[in-house]
């Protein structure tokens, strides 16, 4: 239990580092900044007795930071806090320092009865500071890392979870509203045609079999959403007949490409909600590729007169979905005539 929460507050199990770390540490330091006051700096009794010193520094002091660590971690947890976290960790360990130090000092010169032989003062100093900030490097570093893996992960995972939950949300707003069209639709034509309603249902039943096999789907090819979009068109077709005229051109090569499900349904309701549709007035819808290979839809403006305050929902999900897997963006432009969506074709 005790490792498992030190790991949380550290960032990682130090074990290891302080078995082998601690030991190096001492080896290598009387070497670099320690020296000896006799003939012989190699003699093995002076040797011993830095390396047991510098050993004692490092034990005290690691000891110390890391309690200083996991209380400061504990304050400042989130990855967002590195900044106060770190100023806090360093005033907290000079002031250990500046504490310790000479109490380290006065108990190695009475423990030790040849420490007179070793160069004291600035010497000592820049080893013990230099032990320090290694340490702190060390430890700041591993959770520095650790914390920000863990900041992306989650980041993404609600990135996931957001995107879902609006696609889950944009089915359960397309299902009724479209369904209460269509069945309208339907009930006009079975008493009118009764084979064109057979394939009306087949079509309305290839539509929601579409928006239900979607589901898990974050990214499809093209062709299948223009199969779908095909199928939805039909069951618009029935319901304008040709005051809505509908124009496809897309080359074969991008077909494969891939792109949001429901992007283009989205965008068609939109283009029929907010525009007048009749005889007089028809509504022209083209898709195609632009020279920038992006996929276009268009439509003539005619705007209502009358319609209730557009939440923008549909078109927002797009854009949010579509920020998640593309760095291009979703370019909306309005003129005086036209209304047009572009939209990246994603090629995995």
């Amino acid at each position: 239990m005790k490792i498992c929460k030190r790991k949380q507050s550290l960032g990682f199990d130090d074990t290891w580092l302080l078995i082998i770390g601690i030991p190096i540490v001492s080896l290598i330091m009387p070497f670099m900044f320690v020296q000896y006051n006799g003939a012989n700096a190699h003699q093995p009794e002076w040797y011993r007795i830095t390396v047991l010193i510098t050993f004692i520094h490092a034990c005290v002091y690691i000891f110390i930071f890391r309690k200083i660590f996991i209380f400061v971690r504990t304050k400042f947890p989130l990855f967002e806090d590195a900044g106060k976290r770190i100023g806090v960790e360093l005033i907290l360990v000079v002031l250990t320092f500046l504490i310790s130090d000479p109490l380290l000092a006065k108990f190695c010169v009475s423990a030790f009865t040849k420490i007179d032989s070793i160069l004291p003062g600035v010497s000592m100093t820049i080893s013990t500071l230099v032990m320090i900030a290694l340490v702190v490097a060390i430890y700041e570093s591993i959770y520095f890392y650790q914390q920000l893996k863990k900041s992306i992960q989650e980041k993404e995972e609600l990135q996931r979870e957001n995107i879902q939950s609006q696609l889950e949300g944009l089915k359960s707003k397309v299902n009724p509203h479209f369904l209460f069209n269509s069945l309208n639709t339907l009930a006009y034509l079975i008493p009118e045609d009764a084979d064109k309603s057979v394939k009306f249902v087949q079509k309305l039943s290839k539509v929601y079999r579409y928006i239900l096999e979607m589901s898990d789907e974050k990214l499809i090819p093209l062709q299948k959403e223009l199969d779908f979009l095909n199928a939805y068109i039909f069951l618009l077709k029935e319901r304008f007949e040709e005051n809505l005229r509908v124009e496809i051109d897309i080359p074969k090569t991008r077909l494969t490409d891939k792109i949001i499900p429901l992007s283009l349904q989205i965008l068609f309701e939109n283009a029929i909600k907010h525009n007048v549709i009749s005889s007089s007035k028809p509504l022209f819808i083209k898709v195609l590729i632009n020279e920038e290979g992006k996929l276009i839809v268009e439509n003539n403006l005619q705007k209502k007169n009358q319609i209730k305050d557009s939440t923008k929902f549909g078109l927002e999900n797009i854009k949010t979905r579509y920020r998640f897997f593309s760095n291009e963006a979703v370019d909306v432009i309005a003129t005086s005539s036209s209304f047009i969506v572009s939209l990246p074709l994603i090629r995995l």
